[in-house]
């Protein structure tokens, strides 16, 4: 068999309709799977990226950024609502590029998606971290520093230090206590991001509607800051200008990251032909507009360089006086659910990544064990939550923010070349959604996205080809050797 064998789609769609121990619990609607796509949505993004890209690369231009972030997501959001509807099993974009693209690429785009969501996961919870020490300080509990921060950093570009820090408790307390709940099952833990989703998208439409009062227009003037200058006369490449409006929808795509995750719970969906499609750009749609309107609201309320910080929202608010500190104190709240949910579904997707492929053979069966009672991959889920914590509570995995958006760039685009292949070979197939306007939309999706990867650092090229060649040398060495598709002569 060669390595751009596909896997069949028959026999997918047997494993998908399977039954008994071994396959996943149908028990997600709709809402459930819109409201898990919201929750992996808005998190780091809305709280803290968008002031910083705004200061740093765009100004009130941030806004164009989103939608240019938003427009790549969202022809990737069209072609995975396609994929979805055909192939409803778990696996996300590993088993749509085993489907159409062959085994190979189906292994570089999971290897791609485990750097995604073990590693997202990680860095939202030292940020969930420095939220919830921030809430305890100002009740007057004050947690030792030894305790809530990273005994190791990075300085410069390659050497990483002590801090003389112990470990960042919190953020391993945090990724256990998700980790423990996704083994309980899936439905448990989809109740609990329903209810943080309604919280945090209360409080930031409570900040949206309260903020526009404070807004003064002369913030949003110039719109597109002029493009900054070298000591020779120079454009700086980024800082503002139109140049700044591209970095910074590059940079706020994590913003983004998540939408996906919906898809990774297919096999879980109950009626995933019709509801994975709407969970996928029902999610996207509406964290597109709230990020929008947080974006206008923010630079509206304080000049685009103070939003500079960690915690932009509570700068806007503060400029507003005392009338809104008591939105302050519930910003914090918003924030720690927020960013609790997404490490919550973050921790969701990697188990049924692993899951997708141990089942095909390529990673040790360990990780396709489902629990008999709870029906969760509950060993895969308890491995990724040790590894998960391990990282929040050694290192601040800030320098893996552009990684982990290059790896999914790159799966957006592998999705989009899929519907643009199968479109042409596989023409008969059954399509419950079908992506509109193809090819032009596959076509947008690939452009936007491979952009988006371009002006990313070459820094993260290089870090992105080790990560690759560690993945190789296991499909090679274990992979290759134990794939069912292999086996079966298929």
């Amino acid at each position: 068999m060669g390595l751009w064998t596909t896997k069949p789609l028959s026999v997918l769609m047997q494993e998908a309709g399977g039954d008994g121990e071994h396959t996943l619990k149908r028990s997600l609607t709709a809402m459930n799977l819109t409201l898990l796509g919201i929750g992996a949505i808005i998190g780091a993004g809305i709280f803290v990226l968008t002031g910083t890209a705004a200061a740093q690369h765009a100004g009130p231009a941030i806004v164009i950024s989103f939608l240019i972030a938003g427009l790549g997501c969202a022809f990737a959001g069209l072609c995975y609502a396609e994929f979805a509807s055909m192939i409803p099993i778990a696996g996300s974009a590993y088993t749509y590029g085993y489907a159409t693209l062959g085994e190979l690429l189906a292994w570089i785009i999971g290897w791609d998606l485990i750097l995604e969501y073990l590693f997202a996961a990680s860095t939202v919870a030292v940020g969930w971290s420095g939220y919830f020490t921030q809430m305890l300080r100002d009740i007057g509990i004050d947690l030792p520093t030894a305790l809530t921060s990273a005994p190791f950093t990075l300085e410069g570009t390659h050497t990483i230090v002590r801090t003389g820090a112990i470990i960042n408790l919190p953020a391993v307390l945090l990724v256990l206590l998700m980790t423990t709940l996704l083994v309980l099952g899936i439905k448990e833990s989809a109740k609990l991001n329903n209810a943080i989703v309604y919280v945090k998208v209360g409080i930031v439409l409570l900040v949206i509607g309260f903020g526009f009062f404070y807004v003064d227009a002369a913030n949003w003037s110039p719109f597109i800051p002029a493009q900054l200058t070298d000591e020779a006369g120079n454009l700086i490449n980024g800082k503002f200008g139109w140049s700044g409006i591209f970095a910074g929808a590059g940079v706020i795509f994590f913003a983004y990251i998540g939408f996906d995750a919906v898809s990774t719970a297919a096999q879980e969906a109950k009626n995933p032909q019709r509801d994975l499609p709407i969970g996928i750009l029902a999610s996207l749609a509406v964290c597109t507009v709230l990020y929008i309107l947080m974006a206008l609201v923010m630079t509206g309320m304080v000049p685009y360089p103070q939003l500079d910080v960690a915690e932009p929202v509570y700068v806007a608010l503060d400029a507003a006086g005392p009338s809104l500190a008591w939105l302050k104190y519930l910003t914090n709240i918003g924030a720690i659910a927020g960013l609790a949910s997404v490490v919550l579904v973050m921790l969701m997707g990697q188990p049924r990544i692993f899951y997708a492929m141990s089942r095909d053979g390529l990673l040790p069966p360990i990780f396709g064990k489902v629990h008999p009672k709870y029906q969760t991959p509950w060993l895969a889920t308890i491995i990724t939550g040790l590894f998960a914590s391990f990282f929040a509570g050694l290192f601040p995995i800030g320098i893996l923010g552009h990684l982990v958006s290059i790896g999914t760039l790159f799966a957006f685009m592998i999705v989009c070349a899929g519907i643009l292949l199968l479109r042409y070979k596989r023409p008969e197939l059954e399509r419950p959604f079908r992506t509109p306007l193809v090819p032009f939309v596959p076509l947008g999706g690939i452009i936007v996205c491979g952009y988006l990867m371009y002006s990313l650092p070459p820094d993260t090229w290089l870090r992105l080809a080790v990560w690759m060649a560690l993945g190789l040398a296991i499909y090679f060495l274990y992979g290759r050797r134990h794939s069912k598709l292999a086996q079966s002569g298929s």
